[in-house]
């Protein structure tokens, strides 16, 4: 397999699994229902936040592994610095969206609990831009993605790459 083929492959996998958070997060928000303007609970608008940030995070892992970014020792994960420092490497754009994702999802939607329809939205909204950067040429289907699952294609790269 080709260098070409096998970052089109990590594409694939990357993106299939980011957009998968963010329409479990759409799942989860529609159970939190609507009162005028504001969301009515505050659980699942959380709930739905932290998954939509956590499939942000799986983009730009992806972004990261396919632009040769290595991460730091230690526990790195719990710091945005290390995501936002080097996204702001790549682009200032990236870097930019993923501070706001950053805030609307993680720290307004998921902590402070932020029940404005309009500010989550917006924050998907840019979930959304932020994993449209690691499309693929062509989507994997369920099937397909299914089947490089069980081989362990995704998984054990990512965590060959991380670890």
């Amino acid at each position: 397999m080709s260098i070409k083929d096998e970052q089109e492959a990590e594409k694939q996998d990357a993106h299939y699994e980011a957009a998968r958070y963010l329409r479990n997060a759409e799942d989860t928000l529609k159970k939190a229902g609507q009162d005028g303007k504001w969301f009515a609970d505050k659980k699942y608008v959380s709930v739905a936040c932290g998954t939509a940030y956590l499939g942000v995070l799986l983009a730009m892992d992806a972004i990261f592994k396919l632009r040769d970014v290595k991460p730091p020792k230690g526990n790195w994960r719990e710091s945005i610095k290390y995501y936002l420092e080097n996204a702001a490497k790549i682009d200032g754009r990236l870097a930019r969206d993923l501070h706001t994702a950053y805030e609307i999802l993680h720290i307004d939607g998921y902590y402070e609990g932020i029940l404005k329809i309009s500010t989550i939205r917006d924050g998907f909204e840019i979930a959304y831009d932020i994993i449209e950067r690691i499309c693929p040429e062509r989507e994997l289907t369920d099937e397909e993605y299914k089947a490089r699952r069980r081989r362990g294609s995704w998984v054990g790269r990512l965590a060959a790459w991380l670890f």
